[in-house]
């Protein structure tokens, strides 16, 4: 079966259900989860399957491209298929309808989008910085405030007159955090290195449905009429009132959900029959390589730290550290050390108070090291360099 069959398949069982269930997605690639995602948050299903049965000669495609390309290089704005633009060598067809959809509602020019900012991105505005010192109001295409930012949270309205799912999603670099209220009073943390994408208002009779690559913490509002769902990869976390942690970063082997307070159910794709039920204490975790499950007890506090800017190490390879260590202080670490890669630590840190030299000290002090930074990049030396 060919790409183009296989996303027509899935697109056809989502437009006959209306919803995007996980188990349509289990035989996709990650590339085609992206496409697919795309289209449905932004009501492109039908009008993809049509778009598709139109263009299907390798000519028209590549006319269309070009096409595409001359147009964008025209244009002075930042427009919101540039996250799925990479994904246009698998599927040109429906990349294009998502720029032509989605570009047209782009109503004002884009600023220059630096390194290292927190973006919003609005499906019918495009992508606006969001400034940690700042506060403001965020308003819809029409005018209508949707949202209030204030300093470091954004707070959602429940109250607008939005009366369609609309996806705003929030990404969130390296080396920064950031809150964000959802509309029905859900507040969710976001660690570095984290994208949520959430409906602008959640509307009556539905699921409160989210999507999340990276780390977050969510203090669910309690709505028995509603179930909250939170989509990470191949899991889904299903709650109505609770407080939880959800890691799913695309470089780790593991997606992880760490139940504080209340109760949630966790399942996947490839294994939908196995759910899990996790209790406060407890651990339910994804290996996306074996593609197996599991639960078990786990103190808490150390899956949570992070929220107070806290790194906490228990039995830890410097390899793995390493990871957590460039989120938070956005750095790249490379370790030429062989030796410190396998080493097992215990550490405790605060990302608000030490330094990521204030660290790598620390460890020198458990493990010989040395080391060069140079700009944001540091060099873990070998014991030749270092001689």
């Amino acid at each position: 079966m060919s790409k183009e069959e296989r996303l027509r398949g899935v697109l056809e069982s989502i437009k006959a259900s209306g919803k995007l269930d996980l188990h349509y997605l289990k035989d996709v690639s990650e590339e085609e989860k992206d496409i697919i995602k795309t289209l449905f948050h932004n009501g492109l299903v039908e009008e993809a399957l049509e778009f598709m049965s139109e263009l299907d000669t390798d000519k028209e495609l590549k006319e269309l491209k070009d096409k595409l390309e001359d147009e964008e290089a025209e244009r002075d704005v930042v427009p919101l298929w540039k996250s799925v633009a990479k994904y246009a060598a698998i599927f040109i067809g429906i990349f294009a309808l998502t720029y032509f959809f989605q570009t047209e509602t782009t109503l004002e020019p884009q600023p220059e989008i630096s390194d290292g900012s927190i973006l919003l991105i609005m499906v019918k505005n495009g992508v606006k910085m969001i400034d940690q010192s700042e506060s403001r109001s965020i308003r819809s295409n029409s005018g209508e405030v949707i949202a209030e930012q204030q300093g470091n949270t954004l707070h959602y309205r429940a109250d607008s007159d939005i009366d369609e799912l609309v996806y705003n999603e929030l990404e969130v670099p390296n080396g920064k955090m950031f809150d964000v209220e959802l509309s029905d009073g859900t507040l969710v943390h976001l660690n570095s290195g984290t994208t949520l994408k959430y409906p602008v208002k959640f509307l009556h009779g539905q699921k409160r449905e989210v999507f999340i690559e990276g780390e977050a913490y969510f203090k669910v509002a309690k709505d028995k009429a509603h179930p909250f769902v939170v989509n990470a990869d191949d899991v889904a976390v299903q709650v109505l009132g609770t407080e939880f942690n959800l890691s799913s970063y695309k470089d780790d082997a593991e997606i992880t959900t760490v139940l504080v307070e209340g109760s949630v159910s966790m399942t996947n794709t490839l294994q939908p029959q196995e759910n899990m039920v996790l209790t406060p204490g407890t651990m339910g975790s994804w290996n996306k390589n074996e593609q197996s499950a599991k639960m078990e007890e786990v103190d808490t506090e150390l899956y949570t730290g992070w929220i107070k800017g806290e790194l906490i190490f228990r039995n830890t390879t410097f390899q793995s550290m390493a990871k957590r260590l460039e989120r938070k202080y956005n750095v790249t670490i490379e370790n030429t050390n062989t030796a410190l890669g396998e080493k097992v630590l215990t550490a405790t840190f605060n990302a608000n108070i030490e330094s990521i030299e204030d660290v790598l000290k620390a460890i020198k002090e458990i493990h010989p090291l040395d080391y060069k930074i140079t700009d944001q990049h540091i060099r873990i030396l070998t014991k030749t360099e270092s001689q």
